[in-house]
C-alpha cells in the first residue's frame, strides 16, 4: 500500500509543479496499471486458450488409454484366475 501512496504523492507533485499535461498524466496512469496487471498475471501462471485445449486433449487420450490398459489388465487377471480354478 505505501508504494501506491509513494505513487500518487509524486504524482500530485509533478501535477502542482505544472510539469506534465492531464494527457501526459493519464498516458502514465494507463501505462503504470497496464504494468500491474501484467505483473498480477504473470504472477497467476495463468495460459492461453490454445494451450488449455492442448493440454485437454492429452488429458483426454490419456485417460482412454488408462481405461484400454485396465481393461486389459482385468482380461489377464480372469484369465489367470479361469485357470487357478481348473488346477
Amino acid at each position: 500500500m505505501e508504494k501506491y501512496n509513494n505513487f500518487f504523492k509524486n504524482v500530485a507533485k509533478v501535477v502542482e509543479a505544472g510539469l506534465i499535461s492531464s494527457r501526459d498524466l493519464k498516458k502514465e496512469v494507463e501505462n503504470t496499471l497496464k504494468f500491474k496487471i501484467e505483473e498480477i498475471l504473470t504472477k497467476l501462471n495463468l495460459v492461453s486458450r490454445e494451450e488449455f485445449e492442448i493440454q485437454k486433449k492429452i488429458i483426454e487420450k490419456l485417460q482412454k488409454e488408462i481405461v484400454i490398459l485396465k481393461s486389459i489388465k482385468i482380461k489377464k487377471l480372469n484369465k489367470k484366475t479361469k485357470k487357478a480354478k481348473k488346477s
